[in-house]
């Protein structure tokens, strides 16, 4: 048969045709196609008509059609370099071996490039020998085009670019299970720590992926930046330590506290268009504001990673949202995900990924696009991410990354969709049009325009005073972020006012704190009374030692950060916590009323004259370009072998892993419900944060928060039920502790979304560790029901979920099918009630065989050890 390669005017794709059809034709270098003879092949004619009119649409596109005949076959593919020859352009027709095909024209599609394999570009400036494989992608995408014989998403392109069997992985959106090969894995130490100390058990003598850890989360706020910093090192320093020479022995990038929060390190540093990359943090989606699919994960899946397995996860659906118009004023990318939050709730984005495009995405900065990628955590979606533009290469360009974003427009064609593409769910956001919106209280999807605030909040009864306003985060630190609070800040000072409401600042990593204290935002923040905390998560996650007010008060506060359930940034469930962008908290912090709105009310300057802020301004990327700061990263060692890794057998904050007992191989049964969770009950309610996450590296210690934030159906309490053995009230963890010591088995029943929010794969290990068998919820968040799996727990679905309300909070549970447990089978619950009588109810789970052998074996870390040996 023929293969052509090239990109085709309409005269030269008609010159090939009639080349095999008419060869007579061929002869003539002046043929026009509209004067053509029409050549026998009917069908072959409208075919070349059809792509020379393609052609001429749109001669960049790459996506054209291929059609196939007996003898011939075109390949329609874009060459840059010869279209600046106009209509003429040539291409090469060649002979080559084929399989037999059907003797009808066939219909699929293609994307041609030349070989971009030879090219060696580094992932990173800090990983100087590990390169990016853009050739990988390609080669797989051939595979699946094949295959699928259909456009594909930009989401599609990179993650099926990253199939570790493209010719056998069964693809199919929303149902089959997809083994992944990531570029990377990146931990933060509170979770670092349980990775770690699993890694450790696979007995190998490094990372098999180019992997990093961030010290981010146990720096407590309390009196300022510096001094937190320093309290926490001395706090910390066993598990600091730990980390950096585990990190050290197995080849992993430190990054020491202080250097910043793990998603802005990761911007700055790591992500790079086009490529994947897991993260034990559910924020990892973070890295999509540069085109990288950035999924969050527990520890468990990041040992698969690291220890050279394939990742496997849930083939995701595909939610496209299509910005058109253009972000001004007041309206931030904040607003596009707190609208999108509004409309698909917290578990609307559950199982897809979210991809972003249309002309609205050219108005955002990368670090924007950054924002919007981070908070889709919040609505439960796998991860998110935009198409590669220009404002993605400025931003690789200011962070000295200028061969990768050189690298990327050549890859170009595979770092956004398909024309024609499908989505499952399409929403569309007209950014002239969008207004600022302010999220919660205790939930981040409870979405209310600026405009219809105020009235909200008085109809609400929610606490008009604002007690504290808090910016900064992973979600909002950017050089843009903290730019655009300064004018509004300055523009106060002017006028010659403080901030009535305390007023805390947190950049998100060193460079961005050193960068803003060269600039002067840093400055003008503080002059109004602004606290410049340590480059940290702090009180975004709970490690805030805060003084104003005691537990119980009633009171609001606003973040620009990205999570708002109850109790979760101060530990009191009585906070109103509510989510905006960093321009309305530091305006609102002028104000100290929850009820101002910037764009219409005015405030009273100190000269007595009432003034309005102007619409905030400020750079996208620091004109003198990114001060790095102090230097706190810590490299691998050339020489790893004489590393030691030591715990402490009396540590309270470290503790060697114990593997899990395997299944004994019988159905569960007449186990006590440890708890009915009535309503949210997310990954904080648990495993709590906050003063808990040091003890994040010793199970039994973290053990001891299991569930006391959730919210007993039986008593509307939390942290107290029945035992249904003694008959007495105690707290959860009390009652866990007494069923697994007396060889009691126990279930969970919970409600919608069970276990969003965090990553955490505590709140799956804590269970597990307390003699917990099953959770059978009307639903799950993605990432936890993976980690309840991946510990040898069984979570299960009702298949109605209004059977939820049958199950009592003092029923024993017993569970028939699990002896029988396959893919797509059905488990029956048989609930006995208090009075004798009961009610069998049909459940639901979503296992495949793999997974059914992490329950067998006990965990997957045991059947990695099995394997293994």
């Amino acid at each position: 048969m023929y293969e052509m390669e090239g990109v085709l005017s309409s005269l030269a794709l008609a010159r090939v045709a009639l080349e095999v059809l008419r060869p007579k034709f061929f002869a003539s270098n002046n043929i026009n196609i509209d004067n053509l003879p029409k050549p026998q092949d009917q069908l072959l004619w409208r075919e070349a008509r059809h792509c020379a009119q393609l052609l001429r649409k749109n001669p960049y596109d790459r996506f054209l059609p291929v059609f196939t005949l007996p003898k011939l076959r075109f390949h329609l593919t874009r060459n840059t370099t010869v279209l600046q020859q106009a209509n003429m352009i040539t291409c090469q027709v060649r002979r080559v071996a084929s399989k037999p095909i059907a003797q009808s024209l066939s219909r699929c599609y293609a994307s041609h490039a030349s070989k971009i394999g030879d090219t060696k570009v580094s992932m990173s400036n800090l990983e100087k020998e590990k390169y990016i494989n853009y050739q990988r992608i390609e080669d797989n995408l051939q595979v699946v085009r094949r295959r699928l014989n259909r456009p594909l998403t930009l989401s599609e392109k990179v993650l099926y670019g990253h199939l570790d069997n493209p010719q056998e992985a069964d693809i199919r959106r929303g149902a089959s299970y997809l083994k992944l090969r990531p570029d990377r894995v990146a931990c933060q130490d509170a979770t670092a720590q349980m990775a770690l100390l699993q890694f450790m058990t696979a007995g190998l003598p490094e990372v098999a992926v180019p992997t990093t850890v961030h010290c981010d989360h146990l720096i407590e706020a309390q009196i300022g930046g510096v001094k937190d910093l320093a309290r926490a090192v001395a706090t910390n320093k066993e598990v600091y330590d730990f980390l950096a020479s585990c990190s050290a022995k197995y080849g992993i990038g430190f990054w020491r506290p202080g250097s910043g929060i793990i998603h802005q390190i990761i911007f700055e540093n790591y992500a790079f268009p086009g490529g994947l990359m897991i993260g034990t943090d559910s924020h990892t989606p973070n890295a999509g504001g540069l085109g990288m699919i950035a999924v969050g994960v527990g520890g468990a899946d990041a040992v698969d990673v690291m220890a050279n397995l394939p990742w496997e996860l849930k083939c995701p659906k595909v939610i496209g949202v299509k910005l058109t118009g253009k972000i001004s004023g007041w309206t931030s990318p904040k607003d596009v995900i707190l609208k999108v939050a509004g409309i698909l709730t917290v578990k609307g984005g559950t199982g897809a990924i979210v991809e972003y495009f249309g002309p609205g995405v050219e108005s955002l900065s990368a670090t924007g696009m950054g924002t919007i990628c981070n908070m889709g955590a919040e609505i439960g979606a796998t991860t998110s991410m935009f198409p590669y533009n220009r404002r993605m290469a400025d931003y690789l360009n200011a962070t000295k990354r200028e061969n990768i974003a050189k690298y990327a427009e050549q890859f170009k064609h595979n770092l956004q969709s398909d024309e024609g593409a499908e989505y499952d769910e399409l929403i569309e956001i007209n950014l002239n049009e969008l207004e600022p919106h302010i999220n919660g209280p205790y939930t981040p999807d409870l979405a209310t325009p600026l405009s219809t605030f105020a009235k909200t909040v008085e109809e609400k009864g929610w606490p008009k005073e604002l007690k504290v306003a808090l910016i900064g985060s992973c979600t909002n630190s950017s050089y843009e972020d903290m730019s655009r609070a300064a004018s509004i800040a300055k523009e106060a000072h002017d006028h010659g006012l403080n901030v009535k409401s305390k007023f805390t600042i947190t950049p998100g990593s060193e460079q961005i704190r050193a960068t803003i204290a060269r600039d002067g935002q840093m400055e003008v923040l503080e002059n109004v009374g602004g606290l410049v905390l340590a480059n940290a998560c702090g009180p975004c996650i709970g490690q805030w030692d805060r003084q104003d007010i005691k537990k119980g008060d009633v009171n609001s506060i606003i973040t620009s950060y990205n999570r708002n359930f109850t109790g979760r940034n101060d530990a009191n469930p009585s906070t109103h916590a509510f989510v905006a962008s960093p321009d309305l908290v530091t305006a609102m912090a002028f104000a100290g009323d929850l009820t101002f709105n910037p764009m219409k009310d005015t405030l009273k300057g100190k000269d007595g004259k009432e003034f309005r802020f102007s619409d905030p301004s400020g750079k996208e990327l620091p004109p003198r370009g990114y001060d790095p700061g102090q230097n706190t990263y810590q490299s691998p060692p050339a020489d790893r072998q004489s590393v030691n890794v030591a715990v402490s057998p009396s540590s309270d904050r470290l503790q060697v892993l114990k593997p899990f007992k395997a299944w004994d191989g019988k159905d569960p049964a007449n186990m006590p419900v440890l708890i009915k969770a009535s309503g949210k009950c997310t990954t904080d309610h648990i495993s709590a944060g906050g003063p808990w996450l040091k003890y994040r590296g010793h199970l039994e210690n973290i053990s001891q928060n299991m569930l006391i934030g959730a919210i007993n159906e039986a008593n509307g309490k939390p942290n107290e039920v029945l035992n249904q053995e003694t008959g007495k009230w105690g707290g959860v963890p009390e009652v866990a502790a007494y069923y697994r010591d007396n060889g009691i088995p126990w279930c969970v029943i919970g409600d919608q979304n069970y276990g969003e929010g965090s990553s955490r794969e505590h709140a799956a290990l804590e269970p597990r560790f307390m003699g917990g068998v099953a959770v059978i919820t009307r639903s799950f968040a993605r990432i936890h029901e993976t980690n309840l799996k991946k510990q040898g727990m069984l979570p299960l679905n009702f298949e109605n979920p209004a059977d939820y309300e049958k199950v009592k909070p003092d029923d024993r549970i017993t569970l028939k099918g699990i002896t029988e447990l396959k893919e797509g089978s059905k488990v029956t619950m048989v609930a006995k009630h208090k009075d004798g009588s009961e009610d069998k109810i049909p459940l639901t789970h979503t296992f495949n065989q793999g997974q059914i052998e992490w329950f067998k074996a006990g965990s997957a870390l045991n059947l990695m050890g099995k394997m293994k040996k």
